[in-house]
């Protein structure tokens, strides 16, 4: 018997109107041709047709108030919950390219005890702009790799990348960082990462796990995710001071996309390009500031408004 078929694997998806491209994940989850032993979806009182999506094809639906959710408690919750040796997150928009994405995802794991996480590509929705497809293309290579904590020396803030729309972790390896950290605006993926690299665990880029997750955001969307990212750096400062400022990643990405639009002569995208990320530079700078900001501003700033309830008067 393979190691693939004596693992216990748990899905878990947390869900807020999913819609067809959550209706689309759980169909391509029920044609894997790895075996789950339980999906667990946490559901944040949704009013469309998710929950019943979920039960068809098997799911146990946890609900949450929408209050109530948090990027880390909630994923947390699901984890303790699930009886899987190893634990795949997506998020309800990520829908597998193929039948063999969960084998793929979790080889690494089975592989190597020392890695702890296996995170997939994601490829551009049908329907992605330059810009989206780009910063897909850029964050996730064609190539698979496997970083430690020795590489942020030459990464930087790179070696904990990492995204919860699509990755397996070691249950085992979890609960020795206490799972995931609460309270956070977001990037609770990102900081377990950290957590576990320094734990002396490893870090799998599985190229050949492939998902379409992609978003076309507009200008105000660019700022208000840019502005989450400052504000977490910002909090969390032990990730830059320990891996490596944002700006250099920041650089490379220009420089890539820049490319990008030159390669493909589409020259009339430049003025929107210097735009885009003029606002995204400026999103950031906020965000690491906001402490200094008036509190009433800062959830007209934010994509993630209600997690500033608690600061605002």
């Amino acid at each position: 018997m393979d190691k693939v078929s004596q693992v216990q694997l748990s899905v878990i998806i947390p869900t807020l109107n999913g819609g067809e491209l959550f209706a689309d994940l759980m169909r391509k989850l029920s044609q894997q041709a790895v075996t789950v032993g339980e999906i667990l979806v946490v559901d944040s009182t949704s009013n469309d047709h998710t929950c019943k999506v979920a039960r068809d094809y098997g799911a146990r639906v946890i609900s949450v108030a929408r209050t109530d959710f948090d990027h880390g408690a909630t994923r947390s919750m699901a984890a303790k919950e699930a009886t899987g040796e190893l634990l795949l997150f997506f998020t309800q928009d990520a829908v597998p390219a193929g039948d063999n994405l969960i084998e793929n995802l979790i080889a690494p794991l089975l592989k190597d005890k020392t890695v702890a996480i296996c995170y997939g590509r994601q490829l551009p929705q049908p329907g992605a702009t330059l810009s989206a497809a780009a910063l897909r293309n850029f964050n996730y290579p064609e190539q698979s790799v496997v970083r430690e904590f020795a590489d942020r020396e030459k990464l930087g803030l790179k070696t904990v990348f990492v995204s919860n729309s699509c990755a397996a972790y070691r249950k085992t390896a979890l609960e020795e960082v206490a799972f995931f950290p609460e309270k956070l605006i977001f990037g609770e993926d990102t900081c377990t990462a950290g957590r576990l690299l320094q734990k002396g665990y490893k870090v799998a880029y599985v190229a050949e796990a492939e998902v379409y997750h992609s978003h076309n955001y507009s200008l105000s969307e660019e700022f208000r995710r840019s502005f989450d990212i400052g504000v977490l750096h910002a909090i969390e400062h032990w990730l830059p001071d320990t891996f490596g400022r944002a700006e250099g990643e920041g650089l490379r990405y220009i420089k890539y996309e820049l490319g990008v639009i030159l390669q493909q002569k589409k020259i009339h995208l430049l003025p929107l390009f210097f735009c885009r990320n003029l606002t995204k530079f400026i999103g950031y700078k906020f965000g690491s500031k906001y402490d200094i900001l008036p509190r009433w501003l800062l959830p007209h700033l934010s994509m993630n408004s209600g997690w500033w309830r608690p600061y605002v008067p």
